[in-house]
C-alpha cells in the first residue's frame, strides 16, 4: 500500500471509530492554502479537529509520535483558519490525534485515540 492509500485507509478507520462514538463528521481532508485537516467532527457541540497518522507497523515507532511540535503548530493554525472561515471562533474546540497501525496478517487495524492531544501554545 503506498503512502497516500495508507493515509486514506487510516482516515477511513478513524472516521468509523468516531462515528461509532456518536460523533458527526463534518469534513474530511479539508484544505485551505497551506492549511490541511484530516477530519473535522462534532463531539456533542464541541468541534474536534482530528489528525490521523497511519503506519503499516511500529518499526519506526507509534504513528502518533510523528505529531511533533512543528506539526502541532500547523494543526493549531489550520484549526483556527477553519473556525474563522466557518464563523465559529466562539465555539469550544479541541485537537485530537488518532494513530492507526495496519497489521500485516489481516487482523483489524490497531487504533489509539488521544483526546486533546494538541494544547494551546
Amino acid at each position: 500500500m503506498d503512502k497516500d492509500a495508507l493515509g486514506r485507509f487510516g482516515e477511513d478507520v478513524a472516521a468509523r471509530h468516531l462515528q461509532s462514538l456518536g460523533w458527526r463528521i463534518i469534513a474530511r481532508r479539508w484544505r485551505s492554502g497551506h492549511n490541511d485537516l484530516d477530519l473535522v467532527a462534532f463531539d456533542g457541540n464541541e468541534v474536534v479537529f482530528v489528525e490521523v497518522k497511519a503506519r503499516s507497523g511500529i518499526g519506526y515507532g507509534w504513528p502518533e509520535e510523528a505529531v511533533g511540535p512543528a506539526k502541532q503548530r500547523e494543526l493549531r493554525r489550520a484549526s483556527w483558519v477553519y473556525l474563522m472561515k466557518a464563523g465559529w471562533t466562539a465555539r469550544p474546540y479541541r485537537i485530537d490525534v488518532i494513530g492507526v497501525v495496519i497489521l500485516p496478517d489481516g487482523r483489524p487495524p490497531q487504533l489509539r485515540h488521544f483526546r486533546s492531544a494538541v494544547g494551546e501554545e
